[in-house]
């Protein structure tokens, strides 16, 4: 895939300058650019790498004197990392997933599939099932009966997507990740000694031990246009009523979704984030790597949780919110100053208790 200068600033609405007819056929790091590739260097702190690699033509941050750079031409942008996601989809090829139907595909005769999808090697799709038009499925991927997939999804290797999930159009699904396991749901015949250390905070009481009995997941898992989910993360079933996860919803890799769980509209969840059954999560909520969050409880709109964060209990919309247990941001950093100081205020107390019981400095 190649394009030129003036058809890349076209496709990033852009300006450009030099020679507007230079082809381009990739995409690199200044210091790693070659002769036919436009050089990424968007901040002025990248303006050394490109003395170091080849590129005759770049994409720079506004302002930029890219004539005194030694390019021939330059593409000028106000946002880099906005203009970076539209560069990157320009020149991404895609996976290559033949158009049609591979002949080791195993598809129920009852299965629905939508005009010019494309399915890959080893792909098993359920009696019921439906495929919505132009879906690309790559190998090893399994759909499960009556589970349905909306135009233009895109499902990669390995991908697992349960009987009764329902998802919705532009859906992508990064390798190995599972839509519609069961919910990880357990009872005792008596109160367990978990029930009984939650009720008191610590507590186990007299409960006796007791074997688990499984409750079965009867809900499916309903996910609405533009998610994506990334590699090896999974999204339980409930257990009555649908886990679900709103519009336009990223998630990462290595994130659980347990039952029952509600996420809203244009979330972030980040690399392994760990949500409990029955909580809910607003719209627009950004989740940082590794936070958790207990079962249910409410996430409102537009909580920012930075990495790492545990929350135990309701957070309020808009809030910002670090560490375990979650507090307001600014809060939780001067705790953690405080802590840092408490061995210069032990010091200090000790010196103090020793004035006042010998004030004359006496041993």
């Amino acid at each position: 895939m190649s394009y030129t200068i003036a058809e890349i600033a076209g496709a990033l609405e852009a300006k450009a300058f030099g020679a507007l007819d230079l082809v381009i056929g990739g995409v690199a790091e200044p210091a790693l650019a070659g002769p036919g590739d436009l050089a990424v260097a968007m901040k002025p702190e990248f303006a050394e790498g490109l003395g170091k690699g080849r590129a005759r033509a770049a994409i720079v941050w506004d302002g930029a004197d890219w004539a005194a750079l030694g390019l021939e031409a330059a593409i000028v942008v106000p946002r880099p990392r906005y203009a970076l996601s539209g560069l990157t989809q320009l020149m991404d090829p895609g996976p290559g997933i033949a158009p049609g139907v591979h002949p080791t595909a195993v598809i129920d005769g009852t299965a629905q599939i939508g005009p010019d999808a494309a399915i890959g090697p080893f792909v098993v799709i359920g009696a019921g099932a439906r495929i919505g038009g132009r879906a690309r499925i790559a190998s090893h991927v399994s759909v499960g009966a009556g589970a349905v997939l909306g135009d233009d999804a895109l499902l990669l290797e390995g991908v697992k997507i349960g009987a009764g999930v329902a998802v919705g159009a532009r859906f992508i699904a990064q390798p190995g990740a599972v839509i519609g396991a069961d919910g990880f749901s357990f009872v005792t015949p008596e109160k367990s000694a978990v029930e009984t250390a939650r009720e008191t905070l610590g507590d186990r009481g007299d409960a006796r031990a007791q074997s688990w009995t499984r409750i079965h997941s009867l809900g499916g898992v309903e996910i609405g246009d533009d998610v994506e989910i990334g590699a090896n993360s999974t999204v339980d079933r409930g257990t009555i009523r649908a886990t679900r996860i709103g519009r336009g919803t990223k998630l990462d890799n290595l994130v659980h979704v347990g039952h029952n769980v509600e996420v809203g509209e244009d979330a972030l969840l980040c690399g392994q984030v760990g949500i409990a059954g029955s909580s809910v999560i607003g719209d627009r909520v950004v989740l940082g790597g590794q936070c958790g969050v207990s079962d249910n409880i409410f996430v409102g709109d537009d909580v920012v949780a930075g990495g790492a964060t545990k929350m135990f209990s309701n957070v309020p919309a808009g809030r910002v919110v670090l560490g375990s247990p979650a507090m307001k941001m600014e809060a939780q950093m001067e705790a953690a100053k405080n802590i840092r100081r408490l061995p210069r205020l032990f010091r200090d107390v000790k010196a103090l208790q020793k004035a006042v019981s010998k004030p004359d400095g006496s041993d």
